[in-house]
C-alpha cells in the first residue's frame, strides 16, 4: 500500500482542507462477515459513495452505516449497531451469510480526539513512516449486546492520552497496544465481559540490504514472501539487475553513502552482507547514523568485535550500538544463503512481534 493510499493521510488530507467527516469503523464480527474488525470507512458531509474512503464491504449495511454517518455529521455523539447477515440479506446484496457485524460511528472531532488532543497528525505520521501508535476500543458486552466504554490512543513509548476511567483497564489495554504495535494490524482481543480492538498503525516494514550477493539474494526473496518492502544497495552494475532482484527496489552507487542518503522510517531494518571487511565496516558506519530500529551484519564474531571496536572509536553512542546485531540472525545451524536468509528473517520477525524464539512445544 502506498503512504498516500493510508486512510489516516486521506483523513489528514481532509481535515487540512477543512472538510468534517465521520468515521465508521467495524469494531467486531462473529460469524462469516464481508470485513475484519477495524475496517474503516470515512465519509465527508453530503458525500457519495463514490468519495468514500475505505469500505465496510458494501451492499445495504454500508449504505445504512453511510446514512448514519451523515446524521452523525450533524448531531454528534455515536452510534454502535450490530448488522446481521441473514440469508435473504445475503441474497439481495451479494454479502456473506450467516454472520453480524458490529460497526461503530462516529464524527472526526469524537473520533480523533483524546484528552482534548487530536491524534490524526500523530495517526498519519505513524502511517508515513514514523512511530507507530494505536487506538484501543474498549466494548462491553452485556445478553448479546455491545456498549461503547470509551476509546484510548497509546505512543510508542508507551503514554496513554483518555481514560476508561479504572486504571485497571487502562493498564490493561495499554499493555495489549504495545503488544500488538510492532505487527501494525488490528486485533480483537476477547474476554468474558468486554473486548477491546486494539488498532495498531504503522509503515509497511522495510528492509534495505547492503550487498548484491548469493546471500543478500536469498534474503531478499525471504524477506519480500513476508511482505518487507526490500530495497537492494549495490555499486557493481552486474549484481545490481533488477531482473536478479524482481520484488526490490534496487539503488545502484557508492554503497555506504547510498545508505547514508535513504529516508528511514521507524520500521525500518538494515542488512550489511557486503563482498568485503572494509566494505562492510564503511557501511556500519553510515546504518548506525540513521534511524533504522535493526542493524544486521553477516560475518564472524571476531569481524563483530573489531567493527565494534572501530565504531566506537567514531564516537557511536551505546544506545545506537544495542541496535546492532552481529554476528546476524539466530542460530538455526544452517550455513547455505538460504538457510541464512531464513535465520536473518527469523530474527528480524521475532524483534518486530517481541517473539522469543522459543520452541512452541516447549522443548
Amino acid at each position: 500500500m502506498n503512504v498516500s493510499d493510508s486512510v489516516y493521510v486521506r483523513m489528514a488530507a481532509r481535515r487540512a482542507a477543512g472538510q468534517r467527516f465521520a468515521v465508521a469503523t467495524v469494531v467486531r464480527t462473529a460469524g462469516s462477515t464481508p470485513q475484519v474488525a477495524g475496517a474503516t470507512l470515512v465519509l465527508g458531509d453530503g458525500d457519495p459513495l463514490r468519495a468514500a474512503v475505505g469500505t465496510l464491504g458494501g451492499g445495504c449495511v454500508e449504505a445504512d452505516a453511510i446514512e448514519t454517518a451523515q446524521a452523525i455529521l450533524q448531531s454528534g455523539g455515536h452510534s454502535l449497531r450490530a448488522y446481521e447477515l441473514t440469508e435473504d440479506l445475503a441474497w439481495n446484496t451479494g454479502l456473506v451469510c450467516g454472520g453480524t457485524m458490529w460497526i461503530l460511528v462516529q464524527r472526526d472531532d469524537e473520533a480523533l480526539t483524546f484528552d482534548g488532543v487530536d491524534v490524526l497528525p500523530d495517526l498519519a505520521r505513524a502511517a508515513a513512516g514514523d512511530a507507530p501508535m494505536a487506538i484501543v476500543t474498549r466494548l462491553g458486552k452485556q445478553e448479546g449486546s455491545l456498549t461503547l466504554q470509551g476509546r484510548i490512543a497509546v505512543r510508542a513509548d508507551g503514554s496513554r492520552l483518555g481514560t476508561f476511567g479504572e486504571a485497571s483497564a487502562d493498564d490493561r489495554a495499554t499493555a495489549e497496544a504495545m503488544a500488538q504495535l510492532p505487527h501494525g494490524t488490528p486485533r480483537t482481543v476477547k474476554s468474558q465481559d468486554e473486548d477491546l480492538l486494539i488498532e495498531a498503525i504503522a509503515s509497511r516494514p522495510r528492509v534495505v540490504i547492503a550487498g548484491g550477493g548469493h546471500v543478500a539474494l536469498a534474503i531478499a526473496r525471504q524477506a519480500a514472501m513476508l511482505d518487507f518492502d526490500v530495497t537492494i544497495v549495490e555499486d557493481r552494475p552486474e549484481f545490481a539487475d533488477p531482473a536478479r532482484f524482481p520484488d526490490a527496489t534496487i539503488l545502484e552507487g557508492d554503497v555506504p553513502g547510498t545508505i547514508g542518503s535513504i529516508d528511514y522510517s521507524w520500521n525500518s531494518f538494515i542488512v550489511v552482507a557486503t563482498r568485503g571487511h572494509k566494505l562492510d565496516a564503511e557501511c556500519m558506519v553510515a546504518a548506525v547514523r540513521t534511524q533504522a530500529r535493526y542493524i544486521g551484519l553477516l560475518g564472524s564474531r571476531r569481524k563483530t568485535v573489531l567493527v565494534n571496536e572501530m565504531l566506537r572509536a567514531e564516537g557511536v553512542s551505546e544506545e545506537r550500538l544495542n541496535v546492532i546485531h552481529a554476528p546476524v540472525g539466530l542460530d538455526l545451524g544452517g550455513r547455505t544463503p538460504a538457510e541464512i536468509a531464513l535465520s536473518v528473517m527469523s530474527q528480524i520477525t521475532a524483534i518486530r512481534y517481541q517473539g522469543s524464539g522459543r520452541a512452541l512445544s516447549g522443548h
